[in-house]
């Protein structure tokens, strides 16, 4: 989109820095409880006794369970917001989306405190996953839609926010880690930190209407919708198609990047093993080489779009180069995983796993913030709003069929 020559300034670059944090905002629910993995596990390790004599560790597959249900209810959420959000006011659907997350965040850190049996504390972990998601869907599908109404390095702005919010968690679970105190108390202060976050996002979007930069390219789209609410809710699915035939590329470009990410990042990166000696890397490797480093290159990959686009929306080497990707499933099934029944280890070494997971991450970065933020620019500005909704669909479908494929590929090592 181009910006107008009559729009005014982005004083001091207000509303850049609000739609930063909203992206930050709208990926701490996932990334707190993916990064917090160690915590859950240590939670749910239990010995149960069979025949007497037996010892048999209970398996929950954790990772595998987190990331499934992160993803089907942010589909399913996603996609009714995508047909019904004319219904529902901008308002009620951002703020109150954050007020429910912030409330599931603090159910979280009381849990804590909370002594549960295993069972019943990995059901009410898994509900909370489902309704914080589905909330997050919400959310996030509505500042897709939002952002898409300003000009494109805005887009580019609100995925840099997003992917910083792993790096933010991961280094919030490398102090707790750090920290002298016990583990509950660690844990509190960990998921305390996504509430201050989540007001804070709150806080950002309640500033932004108010400001002029904002209210200029964000008044026509209420305008928009106002006066087209009855054809939208009529001819919704029409309208749909018609975006979806010249959009196509890039929600096949940002599924497929996330099928792939997804396949293997968390379920099956988690498991990597150190081969180095040392009591106390071995409880730093994974938040360093697998999460810390994925995040710091998804939010650099992402960042580097407000830069550098290429290739063009129109190339075809760019669905070619996402396809390409693919590559990195077998090159991270090769790595230390343990334990493994059918496959080899060909990457032993941590410095191997950790390059790996440098390129893996930051090709998934700055693809996916490429395919979300050329496609506005493919519609007609009265459509960018849909579009980026659409697009958000097919980003949550690409989350939900790489945590279905990780189930098998898991099985496979």
């Amino acid at each position: 989109m181009k910006r107008r020559t009559d729009a005014p300034q982005d004083r001091y670059y207000m509303v850049g820095l609000m739609f930063f944090i909203l992206g930050l905002g709208t990926l701490l629910p996932w990334n707190f409880f993916m990064t917090a993995s160690l915590y859950f596990q240590r939670r749910l390790e239990t010995n149960e006794s069979s025949n007497g004599t037996e010892v048999v560790r209970k398996e929950y597959y954790f990772n595998n369970w987190m990331t499934l249900l992160s993803q089907l209810p942010l589909l399913l959420f996603t996609l009714l917001n995508s047909f019904l959000y004319p219904r529902i006011s901008e308002a009620i659907r951002i703020a109150g989306s954050l007020v429910f997350i912030l409330l599931l965040f603090i159910l979280t850190a009381v849990l804590v405190k909370v002594p549960m049996e295993e069972d019943c504390f990995f059901s009410v972990t898994m509900a909370t996953i489902w309704f914080i998601n589905s909330f997050g869907a919400v959310l996030q599908g509505s500042l897709f839609g939002l952002v898409g109404m300003l000009p494109q390095k805005y887009s580019s702005i609100f995925m840099s926010g997003q992917g910083l919010a792993g790096t933010f968690a991961a280094i919030a679970m490398l102090i707790a880690i750090g920290s002298k105190t016990d583990h509950e108390t660690a844990a509190l202060g960990y998921f305390i930190t996504p509430c201050v976050g989540t007001l804070l996002t709150l806080f950002s979007y309640l500033v932004l209407p108010r400001l002029g930069f904002a209210q200029y390219y964000l008044k026509k789209s209420s305008t928009y919708e106002a006066d087209t609410t009855d054809e939208l809710l009529k001819g919704k699915l029409w309208l749909h198609k018609q975006l979806f035939t010249i959009i196509w590329v890039m929600a096949f470009c940002v599924t497929f990047v996330f099928t792939v990410t997804l396949s293997v990042f968390p379920a099956i990166t988690v498991d990597v093993k150190t081969t180095s000696e040392g009591e106390n890397w071995e409880s730093y490797f994974i938040s360093v080489c697998c999460f810390l480093i994925f995040n710091i290159n998804d939010w650099l990959g992402r960042t580097i779009t407000t830069k550098i686009r290429w290739p063009s929306k129109e190339s075809r080497l760019f669905p070619v180069l996402v396809i390409s990707r693919v590559g990195f499933i077998p090159l991270l099934m090769f790595c230390n995983v343990q334990s493994r029944n059918y496959l080899p280890v060909l990457f032993e070494h941590d410095a191997a796993f950790s390059v790996i997971m440098v390129f893996f991450s930051l090709s998934s970065g700055y693809f996916v913030c490429l395919s979300m933020s050329y496609a506005p620019q493919l519609v007609e500005p009265k459509d960018a709003e849909t579009a980026g909704a659409l697009m958000t669909f097919f980003l949550a479908l690409g989350l939900s069929i790489g945590a279905a494929l990780s189930f098998p590929l898991r099985k496979l090592i």
